[in-house]
């Protein structure tokens, strides 16, 4: 069951400061977004301010006054364009957040159709469509030629766009039949499209837009239709108002068939499902696949499919009874900023963490987010108490990317960097030409305790069972203060720790005797070198094979290695020149056993090449992907560019596979991947 993102007040007194903070913040932007073409959050976000809104007022609905937000159906249209009143109202489907939501939807449209005995022996079947995130357009055919066309506007109203609507080549100026027609459908920017755009108006010093929702909307919305012309959209159109003379089609699927004959653009990915266990087969699976399009997509619609049914359903004050939109989860909420904590990394970098009021996102409950270093946090003006909005979008870790600041009632706080750490007391300093502050007291609790945590992280020793509770007791206890005393531990001490039992106890000594044997890379990375990555390490390790070579390489012989820089190759060369680290070196070399690793000398698909993940891998897992990688000649990298020669893409991949589209990277699924390293 999917719960409630937000935290409603228990108050009325609560709930009534609520209301009005959320009325204010969602009057502006509905003005920003409907009326001056501006718009300054996403949709999504405008969407959990009104669905916060509407469930507070579901509890209190005494606080319920007529002029919310909740009871308004779309907005104002520009003055700048003509006004068209549209021949046939311009209804707004209700949503949908989860399968409890679509199962009592579903009961109503039910009840509704047995009222009317013509039609309550009708089984009730329902068209299933993916909900395009663009911009809702209607288009008017008088005797099949096409005479005009406007955006939705609040629905009765709306703004006369058929100079930019001509422009888009999907969009036929002419229909095989001489028929009067109004059509309803969506416009929408490709995914590459706005790369390009935003990038030409970087270079021009101009806003980028957000999302191609917001490109697609900016763009019909020109007075000049050659720049519409110049950002090539494209439509789908997915239903009829009106038709005359030609025979009216009695089912949804029927009116999607219809229109692609007339030569209009229909999306193929639609489907009749007879019940609700379909509909959510199909909604899974475009959750998982819908980052694949070159189009956005935010939900699915479902349609009940019979016209008949339809029209006996009707609709309720602001929408059709008989549809209902089924929204993804939220890759964009919005919750409260509670508090902002530094968090002292291995290397002594401090990161400011947001601690936020728990909120559903993207399908998993956030109650963390990094702010990354103070420049962001001013660029954010995020402070204390701030109503913040959270994006998670693919393998993306949660961002803070806005601030409500219409929601702002005085009480927030600006947070600032304090001069000393609260762990250990000591002074923190500003790293020199860089956004981050660090602890200066290198031998602090707090990094001594992240250097331990990435020690037997799956990237280094991989110690299963040995997790950051276990490392905490371990360290509490005093059994371990160096990294070789994790190898020095023994049966008796452990069984002394309060909650380690005998079978966690010997699970946790097989797994550190296991990490004995340790491939050169992971040791390397082990030892928390300062600037020394995963595929840094694998070079080195690679290129020297020994550890005692690394031990006595110069400055000069490590930046000699393709990928080694000179900041680098300095860190490396001090570490191993430092006189605590070589007696460190020393002890562990006792302990382990280190494995030489080398690259294929063979030719491979991937010899020379740089491939970038995405998305998770269902089969093998990631640093295993990598690694079969870096074996067969190739090099992972973190980000995709033009160097890029391959991006692997899992389910659920992210901003990186959008990126591949764009520049033309050859993209491998799973099982492409799998058969050319097998």
């Amino acid at each position: 069951m999917q719960e409630s993102p937000f935290v409603i007040p228990a108050t009325k007194q609560a709930a009534s400061s609520r209301i009005q903070q959320l009325k204010k913040a969602i009057e502006y932007h509905r003005h920003r977004y409907h009326v001056a073409d501006a718009p300054e959050i996403s949709d999504e976000a405008y969407d959990a301010l009104m669905e916060e809104l509407r469930l507070i007022e579901e509890k209190f609905p005494v606080l319920r006054t007529s002029d919310s937000p909740t009871g308004r159906v779309g907005g104002e249209p520009l003055e700048a364009f003509k006004k068209v009143t549209h021949a046939v109202k311009q209804w707004s489907f209700d949503n949908v957040f989860s399968h409890e939501e679509l199962v009592a939807w579903s009961e109503r449209v039910k009840r509704f159709a047995a009222e009317d005995k013509k039609l309550s022996h009708e089984p009730i079947e329902y068209c299933t469509e993916l909900k395009i995130d663009g911009l809702k357009i209607i288009l008017t055919y008088k005797k099949g030629v096409f005479v005009g066309g406007a955006t939705r506007g609040n629905g009765i109203v709306g703004e006369d766009i058929t100079h930019n609507l001509k422009t888009i080549k999907s969009i036929p100026l002419s229909l095989p039949q001489k028929i009067d027609l109004i059509v309803v459908g969506e416009a929408w920017m490709n995914k590459g499209e706005l790369e390009r755009i935003n990038h030409e108006r970087e270079k021009n010093s101009e806003p980028v837009f957000a999302n191609t929702r917001n490109a697609a909307a900016g763009s019909l919305r020109q007075l000049d239709s050659r720049v519409t012309a110049s950002r090539r959209l494209d439509a789908f159109v997915y239903d009829i108002d009106m038709v005359a003379g030609a025979p009216v089609p009695e089912t949804q699927e029927e009116e999607l068939k219809f229109l692609k004959e007339l030569g209009f653009k229909v999306n193929s990915h639609y489907a009749v499902n007879k019940d609700l266990a379909g509909i959510e087969r199909f909604y899974q699976t475009w959750v998982e696949k819908k980052d694949r399009e070159p189009y956005g997509i935010d939900g699915v619609v479902l349609k009940v499919n019979s016209c008949k049914i339809q029209a006996s359903l009707g609709h309720t004050g602001k929408a059709p009874r008989w549809g209902v939109a089924y929204k993804f989860p939220a890759e964009q909420v919005t919750t409260v900023l509670e508090d902002i904590v530094l968090q002292v990394g291995r290397t002594g970098v401090l990161t400011p963490v947001a601690h936020l009021r728990p909120v559903r996102v993207a399908g998993s409950v956030v109650s963390r987010a990094t702010l990354h270093n103070e420049d962001e946090i001013e660029r954010l003006d995020v402070r204390i108490g701030d109503t913040v909005i959270l994006q998670k979008a693919g393998d993306v870790i949660p961002d803070i990317v806005g601030v409500v600041k219409e929601m702002r009632t005085g009480k927030e706080k600006k947070f600032v960097f304090p001069q000393y750490v609260e762990d250990c007391g000591g002074p923190i300093e500003r790293i020199p030409g860089q956004a981050a502050y660090r602890c200066v007291n290198k031998n602090s609790f707090a990094q001594k305790r992240r250097k331990f945590y990435h020690f037997v992280s799956k990237h280094a020793f991989d110690m299963e069972g040995c997790g950051p509770k276990v490392v905490d007791a371990l360290l509490y206890a005093g059994l371990i203060t160096n990294y070789d005393d994790i190898f020095t531990l023994t049966r008796g001490d452990l069984l002394t720790l309060p909650r380690f039992a005998e079978k966690s106890v010997d699970n946790l000594l097989e797994s550190v005797n296991t990490a004995r044997r340790v491939e050169l890379p992971r040791f390397l990375v082990a030892l928390s070198i300062e600037h020394l990555g995963e595929e840094t390490a694998y070079d080195i390790a690679t290129h020297f094979g020994d550890i005692k070579r690394i031990e006595g390489a110069s400055r000069e012989e490590l930046t000699q290695i393709d990928g080694v820089g000179e900041i680098v190759a300095d860190s490396v060369y001090r570490w191993f020149r430092t006189p605590e680290h070589k007696s460190l070196l020393k002890r562990l070399l006792k302990q382990v056993t280190i494995v030489a690793v080398k690259r294929t000398n063979a030719v491979t698909p991937f010899s020379g090449k740089t491939v970038v993940l995405t998305g998770t891998l269902a089969t093998i897992g990631r640093d295993e992907a990598k690694e079969i990688i870096r074996r067969m000649g190739g090099s992972v990298a973190s980000s995709v560019s033009k160097d890029t020669d391959y991006v692997v893409a899992g389910e659920k991949p992210g901003s990186k596979y959008d990126k591949a589209l764009t520049l033309g990277v050859t993209i491998l699924t799973e099982d492409e991947f799998l058969k050319i390293t097998s």
